[in-house]
């Protein structure tokens, strides 16, 4: 990953791919993502392992998952993102979280490390 374009296509691929590819989750987080990752969410430090057990209740529950990437920045190893990702649930709910992420590359372009806020947003009940 080394532009804003591959930034996007990261963003918007790999929730769908973690959750609908049918794909094994760790090797789908080997992709984007270097062994080490570390991931915080919201001060939450998740390792490798804990991002691939938190797939699985997304993959029972989730049937479709929307993202709309408002401003992605790559800056040498550095990345930056500001998105939306909605959910659609299986009972027909929606979960809306607006997500801010720093993070850092490592030299083969796979992630490293991330750094995320999130913010739920309100959804209107689907009709």
């Amino acid at each position: 990953m080394h532009t804003e374009t591959e930034l996007t296509s990261f963003l918007i691929d790999y929730p769908s791919e973690m959750a609908f590819s049918g794909k094994d989750p760790g090797e789908v987080m080997d992709r984007w993502f270097v062994p080490g990752i570390v991931y915080r969410n919201d001060g939450l430090a998740l390792d490798r392992q804990r991002l691939i057990d938190h797939v699985r209740p997304a993959r029972k529950n989730a049937v479709d998952v929307q993202v709309d990437v408002h401003e992605a920045l790559v800056s040498g190893q550095r990345i930056a993102a500001h998105y939306t990702l909605t959910a659609t649930m299986r009972t027909g709910a929606q979960l809306a979280t607006e997500i801010v992420m720093i993070g850092r590359l490592a030299d083969d372009g796979r992630i490293s490390e991330i750094d995320q806020l999130t913010r739920v947003l309100r959804t209107e009940p689907n009709a």
